[in-house]
């Protein structure tokens, strides 16, 4: 009795904490985001997130026409941002740092100062300093969005003075000496853009490295501990740091010192406060290296040094790498998930108000991965689930579907596309109960928890009214949206192919709110001219309109699918829990091949390269939706839709279709490419290497598969799990009664 009582004292203390350095996180991030404009740069090269020019005689270094990244003198490691100009008369210059404009996010600055850090390697009288603007539009000094505006010119001499070589010198500009340069209101909580430009015309050639540059208020001078047991694991490629987390106010960052020796310390990189894991990629195995963690405060005082801890790499299997993907993908829904609701947020770091109802689905099934695959305990598995559950219970629904994105604190529908979209959301809903789904079946042992469970997923789940989703007046379709206050504004009928078949599965498959199976034909597969024409008009193509499609690309027959397939995502979202295995209809004997075929297309398309975008090839294929450069876009491949841009998850979800090739992928994503690309959360959303670009956010919709879809190619699990819940055979049958009509 007493061995039972510790243990479950020790999974309380375990629980407390994991919830504990969850409030942290969103809570740091938040802070952090409010007064960060640079820190660092994730290409090595030069700064995706800034913008050169020069004119006339004056010059300025410039990669492309961005600022070049300083790798070798840094405040906050691993890199700066390096000016390097010659001022002439009758020319100019401008350098623009923008604040990284990641999903989601206003910058909402907080604080009174401008601060920044400056190196020079050779001296510079304070005269020769450029100028300072700052403006609250992406375009800088072009303004070409209105209302924005820019400040006066603002001489950097009033608060520098002479910079002396070879000396780090903070720079402490009050906010109240910006006044605004044009017709509207500079705002400084809303700033856009920091730009050095051409000061006085001295026609020498001067270097200025900067870093940390920070809206903020003046720091206090508190004292700060250092961080207390720092361990290192090491992996295939990468060593991962882990230490505990230093509670106090004052903590700016973490620096994370490496040595290959043991002796000489060296900064290699920084990590937020809220997280306390580091991913340091060494770039090979059989390398040991020695680690210690400091604490640096708002004003980059450091505390001492932690005590040293060491690791080596070594070559993993493939088993041991997709062991290493799977957990590594899953910390987003484990640590990243909002503290309150257990939910899954949209993107990190991003709102962290913001959970997002169809990733928490996906983020419920990285559970049961979890927890098979003892990432945490089971009774930790039903613990978080249970907290989901409730959230979901008292968040607001639509009868019964619940919102895109809801606040994580209350359950309030956030309308984040607009002010229609302020009611349920029936492809999100399908998507978070595909996951509620596999787990009710997963966690249905005897415990009075998983009992509990079990009924209370029950009733959400034959609480969702799929037959009012057919519109004000029903007829073939299902609709994707409904809102109390505007009904049926949103006039978006379901129709395949795409991601969202899973609605027709599961809306067939209702107890208590069914639709007709014979809606997959008239709805879901419709030959109706309505349908013909939304296939079109998404996919510019024809091929394909009629659902069926019969074309050959590249060698491969596609029986489903508009144009080339589309968006990898579309074999990925509505089978992480239903198993395509088991579903054939009159236009494929199999959805598994037809998935499959989709994939081989992809990858052979960006084999082919028809775009000539640098970085595609065997290796590196699986065009979906992600972020990109230009914002978010259904990356496939087509002409339209192709835009250089990579996300990994295409390929690695892949994995039961294409194992071979996306084994490959994944040994390029990490070994080749993992300095820019592996981090806390395995790798990154997505990159761009025509234009240097990786995205510095993960999306909640791009992980998951990753972690479920391996599994279902490793064990089929999920598949397992949710294909055991009695309403889908029931439903499988009938529709095999009606496609053989």
């Amino acid at each position: 009795m007493k061995q039972h009582t510790s243990s479950r004292t020790y999974r309380f203390v375990l629980l407390s904490v994991v919830f504990l350095l969850q409030c942290i996180i969103s809570h740091a991030e938040t802070d952090y985001y409010r007064h960060i404009v640079f820190d660092n740069s994730l290409t090595p090269e030069s700064y995706f997130n800034s913008r050169g020019m020069a004119n006339g005689s004056s010059e300025l270094e410039l990669v492309g026409w961005r600022i070049p990244v300083e790798s070798n003198i840094f405040l906050t490691p691993p890199n700066a941002l390096r000016l390097h100009w010659k001022s002439q008369t009758g020319g100019g210059w401008e350098a623009e740092v923008h604040v990284d404009d990641h999903r989601n996010r206003l910058p909402e600055f907080q604080g009174s100062n401008l601060y920044f850090w400056c190196f020079a390697p050779q001296g510079i009288v304070a005269d020769d300093l450029p100028m300072l603007v700052l403006s609250d539009t992406y375009q800088g000094l072009q303004v070409a969005e209105f209302p924005s505006a820019f400040s006066q010119p603002l001489a950097l001499s009033k608060f520098a003075g002479d910079i002396p070589a070879g000396h780090w010198v903070q720079i402490r500009i009050p906010l109240s000496e910006f006044h605004t340069g044009s017709i509207y209101e500079f705002q400084p909580s809303s700033l856009q853009n920091v730009i050095f430009h051409q000061n006085r015309a001295d026609g020498v050639s001067h270097t200025l490295i900067i870093d940390e540059i920070r809206i903020a208020d003046e720091p206090e001078n508190v004292a700060i501990d250092a961080p207390q047991n720092v361990h290192a694991i090491g992996y295939d490629r990468h060593i991962e740091v882990r230490w505990d987390p230093v509670d106090s106010p004052a903590l700016g960052r973490y620096i994370i010192y490496r040595s290959v020796n043991g002796k000489d310390f060296q900064p290699v990189g920084i990590q937020l406060p809220g997280t306390t894991r580091y991913v340091d990629f060494l770039g090979k195995a059989g390398a040991t290296a020695y680690y210690k963690v400091a604490a640096s405060d708002k004003a980059y005082k450091l505390s001492t040094f932690s005590k040293a801890a060491s690791a080596s790499t070594r070559e993993f299997s493939d088993d041991e790498l997709l062991t290493m993907l799977q957990e590594a993908c899953f910390h987003y829904y484990w640590e990243g998930a909002d503290p309150h609701s257990g939910m899954t947020r949209e993107n990190i770091p991003g709102d962290v108000r913001i959970v997002a109802t169809g990733a928490s689905g996906m983020g419920i099934a990285t559970l049961i991965v979890g927890v098979d695959r003892k990432f945490i305990t089971r009774e930790q598995g039903v613990e978080r689930l249970t907290k989901i559950v409730d959230f979901l219970e008292h968040a607001d629904r639509y009868h019964g579907a619940w919102s895109h994105y809801m606040n994580g604190s209350t359950g309030k529908t956030m309308p984040v596309f607009g002010m229609f979209d302020n009611g349920g959301d029936l492809v999100e809903t399908s998507f978070l109960m595909e996951g509620l789904l596999a787990a009710r079946q997963y966690f249905h042992g005897s415990s009075s928890a998983e009992q509990d469970l079990y009924r209370r997923i029950t009733q959400l789940w034959e609480s969702v009214e799929w037959d009012w989703y057919r519109g004000a007046e029903p007829g073939d379709f299902l609709y994707w949206h409904w809102s109390a206050e505007w009904g049926w504004q949103i006039q978006h009928p379901l129709i395949g192919f795409n991601e969202v078949m899973i609605t027709y599965l599961l809306a067939m498959s209702s107890p208590t709110h069914a639709v007709s199976p014979e809606m997959y034909y008239s709805g879901w597969a419709s030959q109706a001219q309505r349908a013909l024409d939304y296939r079109r008009g998404w996919s510019g193509s024809a091929d394909g309109d009629h659902y069926s499609n019969g074309h050959t690309y590249y060698g491969i027959k596609l029986d489903v699918g508009v144009g080339t397939g589309g968006p990898l995502f579309f074999t990925h979202y509505s089978f992480f829990g239903f198993d395509p295995h088991a579903l054939h209809d009159r236009f494929t004997s199999s959805y598994f091949e037809n998935n499959r075929n989709i994939a081989l297309i992809n990858r052979a398309y960006c084999i082919a390269d028809p775009k000539h975008f640098p970085g595609y090839g065997p290796n590196a294929w699986g065009l979906t939706a992600s972020d990109g450069p230009q914002g978010y876009v259904p990356h496939a491949p087509d002409d339209n839709a192709d835009k250089g841009t990579l996300t990994p998850t295409g390929a690695l979800a892949s994995f039961p279709y294409t194992p071979e090739a996306s084994m490959a992928a994944l040994k390029h994503y990490y070994r080749d490419l993992g300095a820019q690309l592996w981090n806390i959360y395995g790798p990154r959303d997505a990159y761009n290497e025509g234009e240097k670009w990786v995205s510095p956010i993960y999306m909640g919709l791009n992980q998951a598969p990753i972690v479920v879809m391996v599994e279902n190619y490793r064990t089929g699990l999920v598949w397992k799990s949710f294909m055991a819940n009695p309403e889908v055979g029931v439903m499988l049958n009938k529709l095999d009664a009606v496609t053989k009509k």
